[in-house]
């Protein structure tokens, strides 16, 4: 008994809406993976549908054992730059896989080679016709030794296998190698093999007979050309081409009818294919274009006497190979993106705890002597922010103390995950922020007071953190994840001991209690999602849709503030995009080296879609997608800028933009709840 297992990192990361919930990434978690956080399709996706084909149509390799684990550089090719490890079906021992890679993962060289494998005629040195094998830097391969396709054997195979089929009693058996490249594939036949001959393209092949009854054939794979081999049809293509292939299952009976891997369909063509059926002699194609597509389809002659893509009926015509034709032109409507920058845009203050008369008296008193927490603090109470329920987004400190007289400076050592940052007030007056680092997640400053405070006289600092979202659970037993937020220590230089009377924390509204429902309109849980108390801006709703900013300042984000503090901007603006296409949007800024110490969060319609600290990035495209973003009618956009420094900063600038055009067979999207603004009692 065993257990094979493919491993992919990753199909599609997505979106860290909300607070950010672990330092170690930005808001779009999508590096690396094949489907781009807008839904796009990068090149790794076509590469994954490769290999995910070839091991559809491979069932050899769900019974196979690597043979030589510890013994790869060198083995098979002689070649100590290259490892290949061979991978052999131990229950029908026959089939063979032989993965070929470079020794030094690093680099970039190309590495050419010959092979020496066993096969069932004896061990062979391929290409047998001759010349060489090459592999890319970073590249590896697979290659395949007596392995089945339908009625048909491969003997082995230096192209890689994309996928096979029995269609109207004919393999169709599809290979592929990068442009250029030479390789060879060999039949296993019965009797004397057959002459084997090109029917459509321009490449050509070179044949040899081996050992009486195998056929191997030499050739390039550039373009793609289509080989008579007996009773197969094999299809050598570039890779460029082997992308643009596409394996369909028509749905079948029972409970996983959706998930057939029966009656395969192959079709060339279309930026993507999502699924076909069949409806008596009708072949019906669902897909996405990005531009005109012409189709190849190999398909059952019965069920396939018309094709429709998308409902719309296809005019067909046919290879001389016997597949049929299609053209499909595209139809991708030209749309009107707002320009941000021409909005009518408000602004108001949204820091008013440095104000004078601020009151924090609905604020948590943190006041707790004890916690569990492995770090223990070094401060009169914890100042732990979870361990008043607040776990993400700004949060803010007030500490109230009566002055001795003798202090000039207030330490503080802040702890909010790698890339946050802190700024602090005493009374209205900024002393200081640190700016935050991709490096440091906690960080002690010494922050000068601009004058020698009298005696007995009443003060407020006022420290706005950045939580970064606590660390991941990396290991077995390991406490990192319970590295806390909030003040390890603080002390007043000059004064002997710490003169708070009194701290106050404030977070999302209603901490770990605030239910994440539609009704949660105002701060907290913001339109059914968890959202930091952050600043006013979110306190009273200020991101939500129809709130009344009417008596606020016409001012945009790229206008900025002139000093240490935060501001909030509104701006309303209406889309219009047609259904039947997926055109992907992204609010876009630009960083800036004038004013480069602030941090910026982004709001659509009341969902928090980005997180932006232009000191450190990296990230400088948000993606939004439909569904938040209301592609038929009016949205909301609201931006929070913390200007970290005495000189303020603005935005450089601010737009969306449209990623992709694309015609789809998505259907209608849904938008999430957008309900209106009204006043949550006790938010104001």
């Amino acid at each position: 008994m065993s257990t094979t297992l493919l491993n992919l990192y990753m199909i599609f990361g997505g979106t860290n809406w909300g607070g950010i919930s672990h330092p170690g990434v930005y808001t779009s978690y999508d590096y690396g993976s094949a489907i781009a956080e807008d839904r796009t399709l990068r090149e790794k996706y076509y590469e994954l549908k490769l290999q995910a084909n070839f091991m559809a149509v491979s069932p050899a390799y769900l019974t196979t054992r690597p043979q030589n684990i510890y013994n790869t550089q060198g083995s098979f090719t002689g070649n100590q730059a290259l490892k290949t490890t061979q991978v052999l079906d131990v229950v029908g021992k026959k089939t063979g896989f032989y993965v070929v890679r470079q020794t030094d993962a690093s680099t970039n060289a190309v590495q050419t080679y010959t092979l020496q494998l066993p096969t069932s005629i004896g061990t062979l040195t391929i290409p047998t016709i001759g010349g060489s094998l090459a592999l890319n830097g970073k590249d590896s391969k697979i290659h395949v030794v007596d392995y089945a396709a339908g009625s048909s054997t491969i003997l082995y195979s230096t192209a890689e296998i994309f996928t096979w089929a029995t269609i109207d009693g004919k393999d169709v058996i599809i290979v592929y190698g990068n442009a250029g490249e030479l390789h060879e594939t060999a039949f296993k036949f019965n009797s004397a093999p057959p002459v084997a001959k090109v029917i459509s393209g321009s490449g050509t092949i070179q044949q040899k007979t081996l050992s009486t009854n195998n056929l191997a054939l030499q050739f390039k794979t550039t373009g793609q050309t289509v080989v008579q081999v007996g009773n197969a049809l094999l299809y050598i293509l570039d890779r460029a081409n082997a992308y643009q292939f596409w394996v369909l299952y028509p749905p079948t009976s029972g409970p996983f009818a959706q998930y057939s891997t029966q009656n395969p369909i192959i079709v060339k063509g279309g930026y993507l294919l999502r699924s076909v059926t069949i409806n008596g002699g009708t072949l019906n194609i669902q897909g996405d274009l990005n531009k005109t597509a012409n189709f190849e389809i190999i398909a059952p002659a019965a069920s396939s006497k018309s094709v429709t893509f998308n409902g719309e009926a296809l005019t067909l015509g046919k290879t001389p190979h016997g597949t049929l034709t299609a053209s499909r032109n595209v139809k991708l409507p030209d749309v009107t993106i707002p320009n941000l920058s021409s909005l009518n845009w408000k602004s108001a203050d949204s820091l008013p705890e440095i104000q004078p008369g601020y009151s924090d008296a609905k604020w948590t008193v943190a006041n707790k002597k004890t916690t569990v927490n492995p770090t223990q603090p070094k401060t009169p109470v914890v100042l732990y922010s979870g361990e008043y329920g607040y776990h993400t987004g700004n949060i803010i400190w007030r500490a109230h103390f009566t002055a001795t007289g003798q202090e000039t400076a207030f330490k503080v050592d802040v702890w909010g995950g790698s890339a946050f940052g802190y700024s602090v007030w005493l009374d209205s007056t900024f002393i200081g922020s640190w700016v935050g680092d991709a490096v440091h997640g906690s960080y002690e400053s010494t922050l000068k007071f601009p004058s020698v405070l009298k005696a007995g006289s009443e003060h407020v600092l006022t420290i706005l953190t950045d939580h970064m979202g606590y660390e991941e659970d990396w290991w077995v037993a390991g406490d990192a994840f319970k590295q806390p937020r909030g003040i390890y220590s603080y002390s007043f230089i000059g004064a002997k001991v710490p003169t708070v009377s009194t701290w106050k924390v404030a977070g999302n509204v209603g901490g770990e209690s605030e239910a994440f429902t539609e009704s949660a309109k105002v701060s907290g849980g913001k339109i059914g999602m968890p959202e930091s108390r952050n600043l006013m801006g979110n306190f009273i709703g200020w991101h939500l849709p129809g709130f009344n900013d009417a008596t606020w300042a016409s001012k945009k984000p790229t206008d900025g503030i002139s000093t240490a503090g935060v501001s909030f901007y509104r701006t309303t603006f209406d889309l219009n995009i047609p259904k039947g296409v997926d055109y992907p949007l992204a609010l876009v800024v630009s960083n800036s080296t004038a004013n480069p110490f602030y941090r910026s969060q982004f709001y659509v319609n009341g969902y928090q879609f980005g997180k932006y600290v232009n000191n450190i990035g990296p990230q400088t495209s948000f993606p939004v997608p439909q569904g938040i973003l209301n592609y038929n009618g009016q949205n909301t956009l609201a931006v929070s800028l913390w200007a970290e420094g005495a000189v303020g900063a603005k935005l450089n600038s601010i737009a969306l933009e449209l990623r992709a055009k694309v015609e789809s067979s998505i259907g209608a999207i849904v938008n999430q709840p957008l309900p209106s603004w009204s006043m949550r009692p006790g938010a104001n």
